[in-house]
Formats: C-alpha cells, sequence, structure tokens
C-alpha cells in the first residue's frame, strides 16, 4: 500500500466504524423495542385465551383443564 494514502485510508476506516457503531445501536434499539411489543402481546393473547377458558393450569404438577 502507498504510504501516502495510509492517512485516508484510516480516516474511512473510522467513518466505516462509526457508521457500523450508530447501525448496532438502532438496530438494538429496534430489537428491543420488538421485544417490548411482543410480551405485550404475548400478555394480551394469555388474558385472551383466559378469558374464553382456553388456558390449563397446573395442577398437582400435571396439566389440566379448567
Amino acid at each position: 500500500m502507498d504510504p501516502k494514502h495510509t492517512g485516508e485510508m484510516l480516516r474511512h476506516l473510522e467513518e466505516q466504524d462509526e457508521l457500523l457503531w450508530d447501525t448496532y445501536r438502532s438496530m438494538s434499539h429496534e430489537l428491543h423495542k420488538l421485544q417490548v411489543e411482543e410480551e405485550m402481546l404475548m400478555r394480551t393473547f394469555y388474558d385472551l385465551m383466559e378469558a374464553k377458558g382456553l388456558t390449563k393450569k397446573k395442577q398437582y404438577g400435571k396439566n389440566v383443564s379448567k
């Protein structure tokens, strides 16, 4: 590699590194939001199933219908 281009290459790699970290943080935040939404939907679904009498209670270590 030509030594006169190493400074440019270093700046380019540092910019790419920062962009990748920004992308990582953004995707991590979005994943967390989706996990929270999934948990809320699962709770709502369970409440609905429970209201319809479709859930099973554990009794004496076995699953038994209500």
